[in-house]
């Protein structure tokens, strides 16, 4: 009779092929947007489970302990008081079961890239950023490919045909080319991470999306000014750059309206920058009427019909309708109010805290993701949108990967992790 395979020797064999799943979900992540661009929520969802069973495999006693501790932490204190706001603005918001459903989206992707930057940082397997690589490679070359052929793998798949469906395939190609090229460049892997950053950048340069390279612009700016200038100088340009996007967000439409050149919007008419700016007034509006605590929480979509859109002036009230006010930090400002605004820019000053503690390369690259993400958060998407929370959830876990020494064997069942 066959004897049953048992104790930590089985334990370690099945967290090790949970570990190898979810890191080979987690590294597919930038093609699986590329071929259906709403997946990513259900990618990082997967991976974040087999890496919690692989850990409760590995060492049950440490897992609650490990995925606690970070939210003992000035900023996990501060990360769970601004989701702590977004559910007390449920008492006043006037669309309940539409806010419900957002945040249905929004929280189990959140809880899932929180489990995936916990748990998967040192048990990612050696084959999985080279994995991550050629999957970015294929992305960046398939959004060029298909742009420049006229959508032909949109039509043979029988979907609908608009550039913009690559949209958001390059905004994660934006923030997940970079840390996986800097776990390539620990492992002495340097052409496959200039060819990762590579790729990543002609998916990126080839789409329609302004906001993708914006965001690729910003982040390439910042990571090169980190690595030439003196760390306090990159910390401080961070540092005041979101302190801006937080602080100007409600009167960035005003700001526009008067600064920016007619020349400028003619070049950035594919961009439609003056409808951008007349959105922004439209919102700022909103959050100059009622600045104390907001709409409520995801009542963006349906903001003409909030009480405070009755008391904007008519002319205003018309691009309130839009959806959302193509920038996050106004978007926080119209729903949260000012207490969000200020939870909102506590957890990204705190965040900037930690950066400053990494030793380079690392920081230089934080920064640079941060930069990236920044800028795109300023002038496109729904904040809370699922796909862009598991793509920084996928962005985190690699740039956290980069840092964590890597066990060569999973350390005995009997121990701590």
């Amino acid at each position: 009779m066959r004897a049953r395979s048992n104790g930590p020797a089985a334990s370690e064999k099945r967290a090790n092929r949970l570990y190898a799943a979810g890191a080979v979900l987690l590294a597919i992540l930038p093609l699986a947007m590329v071929l259906a661009n709403r997946s990513s929520p259900a990618v990082i969802g997967l991976a974040a489970l087999a890496f919690l069973v692989g850990r409760f495999f590995e060492d049950r006693r440490t897992l609650a302990p490990r995925l606690l501790a970070p939210l003992g932490t000035p900023l996990g204190l501060a990360a769970l008081g601004f989701l702590a706001w977004c559910l007390v603005s449920f008492a006043w918001t006037p669309f309940p079961g539409a806010a419900l459903r957002l945040l249905g989206e929004f929280l189990p992707t959140l809880i899932a890239a929180y489990l995936l930057t916990c748990l998967a940082p040192g048990r990612i397997p050696a084959f999985a950023p080279r994995l991550a690589a050629g999957a970015i490679v294929l992305a960046g070359l398939i959004i060029a490919i298909d742009l420049a052929s006229d959508l032909a793998l949109e039509r043979a798949l029988g979907r609908r045909i608009a550039a913009f469906v690559h949209n958001r395939p390059a905004l994660t190609l934006d923030l997940v080319a970079g840390p996986v090229a800097l776990v390539l460049w620990r492992a002495r892997a340097r052409g496959l991470a200039f060819a990762t950053l590579a790729f990543g950048a002609l998916g990126v340069l080839r789409s329609i999306s302004g906001a993708a390279q914006l965001g690729l612009l910003a982040g390439a700016g910042l990571f090169a000014l980190t690595r030439l200038l003196p760390m306090r100088v990159g910390i401080g340009l961070a540092g005041i750059g979101l302190g801006l996007a937080v602080a100007l967000a409600p009167v960035e439409g005003d700001l526009l309206a008067k600064l920016m050149p007619e020349a400028a919007h003619e070049r950035l008419v594919q961009s439609s920058s003056r409808a951008r700016v007349a959105i922004a007034r439209s919102f700022g509006a909103a959050v100059a009427a009622d600045p104390w605590r907001g709409a409520g929480f995801g009542t963006s979509a349906r903001f003409a019909e909030t009480p405070v859109a009755g008391t904007v002036a008519p002319e205003m009230r018309v691009l309130l309708r839009v959806g959302h006010p193509h920038n996050s930090f106004l978007q926080a400002w119209a729903e949260l109010g000012l207490p969000g605004a200020l939870l909102g820019a506590l957890v990204l000053m705190l965040m900037l805290g930690r950066v400053a503690a990494l030793k380079q390369p690392d920081r230089a690259a934080a920064l640079g993701l941060i930069a990236c993400a920044a800028a795109i958060a300023f002038v496109e998407h729904n904040g809370w949108a699922a796909w862009w929370t598991a793509g920084l959830g996928a962005a985190i876990t690699w740039m956290r990967e980069a840092a964590t020494p890597h066990a060569a064997t999973i350390p005995k069942m009997d121990g701590p992790a």
